[in-house]
């Protein structure tokens, strides 16, 4: 979407790049009137220069240029913007959901009378499946092509959908499986950092590369100096549609780097340590920008770990600005050299350009870190921002085995048909795997010399765990290869098992029954160690309850060790051959070593070869037939993709919110409740809701696959909607798992079962929560399974900012209990029916009174502020949701 013509600040300029001409819009000139903003954070001036764009007078007016520029005086400002990003980024299990909406929409678009190709993107939309990849097969050099084959098993109903959807919408390019993860596939290829097209009068306009994704690890291309962040399906389908991303004008939070990391230091400790930091200071809903004397030791691969993990420490992003770093990254990649030239002239002329001497900018608050400082460390047992230093992990885990837990004995379990037993904290699971660690060749590189020396000694990985390696993308085999280190990491069992998200997205695949019966036979706290982002409960793998975040090197050292219960730093990981104990000291490889074969091994041509047709796919990929034209053809009785119910008896009219009428508690939650124990996105229980109507369905507990990869079907999302396995419903004592008490008759039935013998009675429903309720994943099935269920509204202490937002776009209406107050210093145990009358004449961020009646018949009333943030928002939740809004707007 580029715009023609002038704007009112009359800005657009033209520069040159390697020879040719483009139009842009000056901030330097809209500083003429606007003011100084030459210390405007660079994030910032991206979004005033999105802005500066799309001026209108109407969506975009001249107050809100004023209102960015203005933000220097106060660094910050309550004020709604309309922001336009350039582009999407999907992952197929948050894209198929996002494409069946969009084909819904088609058919829904045609019932109101309207043409369904108005149902098409208006950006270009990149679709990466990477998601749906399990570790089936892992130890051995068949392990790829054997995982592939029963990707394609599992998935093809699906990937038939999205091969129709990338031929049914224009500016719709979906990336074939085995090609990598979509951020690291958007690092090293798409993503451009400043973009150039025609308008409508024929002249080439240069702009920033910005996106949403809807993935919220989206933020790692923000390692680039490309702005973006995820944010649910929903809302970026309607982006797709035209519609602007409605938010208020961020704070921002200087995070100043400086010094070098140490010798043996990777960057997996330093993001572990940025997060725990930045998880103390606060910074939800708000942009974090990266910025000091440190910025010039880090290489764009170790930004990029940083950037990828905002969600984990709950910013909307974390940014660094465009640098010789970035010029010299996207030489490496491959990129074509005029658009090279173009970034760097672009950057320059913009005030976008980061230079050692530059001044620091202004921020609305900041902290620093010498990076000197940081020693080896993992983040664990249950949340990314809980760092432990690697001196410490045995001492933290064997508290946590005592305390969280509950476990006093040390039992020792046979492991049937085998010679070994396994333990308390033993380590059955070790995955070099995501998309934070494995897009960064230092660190792989660290772990291939880590197999290599561990090799040398004679060391070989423990019986019981099960190892795998799973790339960002190709060009990491390539250099592996190139150096050699493949063959190391192979003889310890790190073979390569696909190019996806596997175990960090719960794809861990099953342990072998002998071991997984002993675990569970036990009750065992048995422990995965994996290179990912995310350690939620019941997320790895459902035989896991521990889970510790490493660097790649650490992991192939715990599968050497097998156990988190002795010291790696001061205990051998084993003996040699020969009977002398081996350290880990000892198979850690120097800075210099991996500096050394990074060098040697990691070319441009190999990016370049890589990328050259990846849209084109393998053999299995090119034979799938697609059926359907511009409509889709929904399958009768398929048990993956269904026509779902939000579009069911809509008319051009929307029709008011009702008040809330003695609704019910479906359930109450405590702190840091996820996306993850809301959606589920692993293994499908068979005695769940889901896999008893999978099995109704003549679906074989084999072929049950994952909820990731079933989410094309509400019938199976919303049965798995609060399913987790490790989820804690408050109302009831000492009960894990997605129950809940049915209010009539006391009765503890599954939350979904509940559910529908609440709506038989017409009665609505609550949920109660604590602190950062919806942290974690961009999952937009955690609001879509939220609204299915019956539930009106979320009251909770404060909510993750893309749940709190999906919410509204799903016609859910979040409210936030006053500062101090919660469900229990209130009284409130689940058992209550609650009231909440003017729902049609909300205005955002009002406060709402909730009136409260108790089993007993006393009532009671208690303020909460209403979380819609925007006037859009509210918009949005008057029309049923943001796709009903935009759907009645393009019919119109």
């Amino acid at each position: 979407m580029i715009p023609s013509g002038q704007d009112s600040l009359r800005t657009r300029s033209t520069l040159e790049a390697a020879g040719k001409s483009y139009a842009y819009y000056s901030l330097a000139k809209a500083a003429e009137t606007l003011g100084d903003i030459s210390r405007l954070p660079f994030s910032m001036k991206v979004l005033l220069e999105n802005l500066l764009r799309f001026e209108d007078g109407k969506t975009v007016t001249r107050d809100d240029l004023q209102a960015m520029a203005d933000w220097q005086k106060e660094r910050k400002i309550s004020r709604e913007i309309q922001y336009r990003p350039a582009r999407v980024l999907m992952q197929d299990f948050t894209g198929v959901p996002a494409v069946v909406d969009l084909a819904a929409m088609r058919d829904a678009m045609t019932g109101l009378g309207g043409d369904p190709q108005k149902i098409n993107p208006l950006v270009p939309v990149h679709l990466i499946i990477d998601h749906s990849v399990m570790v089936d097969e892992f130890g051995t050099p068949r392990a790829f092509g054997k995982n592939v084959e029963l990707e394609y098993q599992r998935n093809g109903e699906r990937y038939e959908f999205l091969k129709w959807g990338s031929q049914a919408f224009d500016n719709f390019q979906v990336v074939p499986p085995g090609t990598g993860i979509c951020h690291q596939v958007n690092l090293e290829y798409i993503a451009q950092c400043v973009w150039a097209g025609e308008d409508q009068s024929g002249e080439m306009v240069a702009y920033p590369d910005t996106l949403v994704g809807t993935d919220s690890h989206t933020t790692m291309v923000n390692g680039l100096g490309v702005l973006g962040w995820g944010v649910g399906g929903i809302e970026a389908e309607a982006a797709m549609l035209g519609q602007p991303v409605s938010m208020l004008i961020p704070e921002v939070v200087g995070f100043r780097l400086s010094g070098g990391l140490g010798e043996g230091i990777t960057a997996t400790d330093l993001v572990l340590t940025v997060t725990q930091m930045l998880r103390q200071k606060g910074v939800v809903g708000r942009f974090v920008e990266f910025y000091g004397p440190g910025l010039d030791a880090l290489t764009l691969a170790d930004r990029a770990t940083i950037a990828n993990m905002a969600p984990e420490y709950g910013a909307t992003c974390g940014f660094f600005p465009i640098d010789q770093r970035t010029i010299d990254y996207l030489e490496l990649t491959g990129r074509d050299a005029d658009r090279i030239a173009l970034v760097k002239a672009y950057a320059q002329a913009q005030g976008l350009w980061r230079d050692a001497g530059s001044p620091e900018p202004l921020f609305t608050d900041t902290l620093e870190l010498d990076m000197a400082t940081i020693e080896p460390s993992l983040a664990g047992p249950k949340r990314p921002q809980d760092k432990v230093l690697l001196k410490d992990v045995d001492d933290q885990f064997n508290a946590e085995l005592e305390g969280t837990y509950k476990k006093h004995n040390d039992p020792r379990v046979p492991v049937e048909g085998a010679d070994y037993d396994v333990g308390n904290g033993d380590v059955v699971i070790a995955a070099i795997t995501s998309c934070t660690n494995t897009s960064n060749p230092s660190v792989l590189v660290a772990a291939g010399l880590v197999a290599r020396k561990a090799r040398e000694k004679g060391l070989t990985t423990k019986p019981w765990v099960k190892t795998s390696l799973a790339p960002g993308s190709q060009v990491v085999t390539d250099y592996l290869k190139a150096s050699g280190l493949a063959e190391d990491l192979d003889a310890l069992g790190f073979d390569l098992v696909g190019y996806g998200c596997t175990t960090c997205i719960g794809n861990s695949g099953p342990l072998a029954e002998p071991i997984s019966k002993a675990i569970n036979d036990r009750d065992l706290v048995a422990v995965s160690v994996l290179s990912g982002n995310r350690n939620f409960e019941g997320r790895v793998s459902p035989d896991c309850r521990a889970n510790y975040l490493a660097s790649p090197p650490l992991v192939v050292a715990y599968a050497l060790k097998g156990t988190v219960r002795s010291d790696m730093t001061a205990e051998p990981l084993g003996t040699s051959p020969t009977g002398e104990p081996v350290f880990l000291k000892d198979i850690w490889p120097s800075n210099e070593e991996v500096r050394a074969l990074v060098d040697a091994h990691v070319h441009s041509d190999m990016f370049r070869s890589r990328y050259a047709d990846v849209y084109r796919g393998d053999d299995r990929w090119r034979a799938i037939e697609v059926k359907g034209g511009a409509t889709y053809g929904w399958p009768a009785g398929s048990t993956y993709i269904q026509n779902p119910p939000y579009f069911t008896g809509m008319t051009m009219t929307a029709k008011p919110p009702e008040d809330i009428k003695d609704a019910r508690t479906l359930a109450m939650f405590g702190d840091s409740i996820t996306t993850d124990h809301i959606s589920p996105a692993g293994a499908i229980k068979p005695d769940s809701p889901a896999g008893r109507y999978l099995l109704e369905h003549q679906v074989s507990r084999a072929e049950f696959n994952s909820y990731g990869a079933r989410r094309g079907n509400h019938e199976v999302m919303m049965r798995g909607t609060f399913a987790n396995i490790r989820i804690r419903n408050r109302m009831l004592d000492n009960v894990e798992g997605g129950f809940t008490r049915y209010a009539p008759t006391g009765e503890i039935l599954p939350i979904y079962d509940a559910a529908m013998a609440y709506e038989h009675d017409g009665t609505p429903l609550i949920i109660l929560a604590g602190k950062e309720y919806g942290t974690g994943s961009s999952r937009d099935w955690a609001a879509k399974g939220t609204l299915l269920l019956g539930v009106r509204t979320v009251i909770a202490e404060s909510f993750e900012r893309i749940h709190r937002s999906n919410l509204v776009g799903m016609g859910v209406l979040p409210l936030q209990f006053r500062d101090g107050e919660n469900a229990e210093s209130l009284g409130l145990d689940g058992s209550e029916s609650f009231s909440i009358s003017g729902v049609a004449a909300i205005e955002p961020r009002q406060d709402v009174e909730v009136h409260v009646t108790k089993q007993d018949g006393t009532t009671s009333s208690f303020t909460a502020r209403c979380r819609i943030d925007t006037y859009n928002e509210l918009e949005y939740f008057r029309s049923g949701g943001i796709l009903q809004y935009v759907l009645r707007r393009l019919a119109a």
